[in-house]
């Protein structure tokens, strides 16, 4: 799902994202649409195909309502239901284009620019070497996480860039590294912050902690919100 928003120029222009592939899996579609809001902040839908109906579920921003922007599209439903900041929704396949364009302009007209805007509120300062999968399964604990509960946001400070490189042009790969522990970190459309010369250079990190799952392959990485130069 991250993928197909990162290659498309039409879905970085809209103000909402609304994603479907039929053989996603049921059980997970709302983890994908609360990652996806995590990575490009827009009110996101993501749905699949179940029993003969498009269906899924729908996460916001802080401060939209995204049910009462679904609410206006119930003509184009057969069920939907939830909150402020979530929701889930049926409809028949044949009216999927229309409530994409439909929940598009509702969104547009009515999310205001603060709304646009990701606060980064930075719950505490860590080193490098305080994580691990311990540290990881702790704050697992807090989960699910969503715009009234969100993932906490660490800062580390005077970390050294062992490697540097852009992801399709788009996403900026670090390995960083202090006092000997070493993590690899991606920044999402984080592309403006790369420069050729930035290996062996220190930074403040602003990141989430997350589990990386490459090829069955398990690592914890830290998922870039902002960086500063020292």
């Amino acid at each position: 799902a991250l993928e197909m928003l990162s290659d498309n120029l039409v879905y970085k222009n809209r103000k909402s994202t609304v994603l479907f592939q039929p053989n996603w899996h049921k059980g997970v579609i709302g983890i994908v649409a609360s990652k996806c809001v995590d990575e490009y902040y827009k009110p996101t839908i993501v749905l699949t195909e179940s029993n003969g109906f498009v269906t899924g579920s729908a996460r916001s921003v802080s401060g939209f309502d995204v049910h009462e922007a679904i609410l206006q599209c119930e003509n184009l439903l057969d069920q939907f239901g939830g909150h402020k900041y979530a929701a889930g929704l049926s409809l028949k396949r044949d009216n999927l284009d229309a409530f994409v364009l439909a929940f598009e302009e509702i969104v547009t007209t009515t999310i205001t620019p603060e709304q646009e805007k990701k606060q980064l509120n930075i719950d505490a300062e860590i080193t490098l070497g305080l994580i691990n999968y311990k540290f990881l399964d702790i704050i697992n604990q807090m989960a699910p996480f969503g715009p009234a509960n969100l993932q906490p946001v660490f800062v580390a400070k005077e970390v050294t860039v062992q490697k540097a490189f852009l992801l399709k042009n788009a996403h900026l790969k670090l390995s960083v590294t202090q006092n000997g522990a070493v993590f690899d970190g991606i920044g999402f459309n984080m592309a403006q912050h790369y420069s050729a010369d930035l290996e062996g250079k220190k930074i403040d990190i602003v990141f989430n902690i997350d589990e990386n799952n490459f090829r069955g392959i398990k690592s914890i990485q830290l998922k870039i919100k902002d960086l500063k130069l020292n």
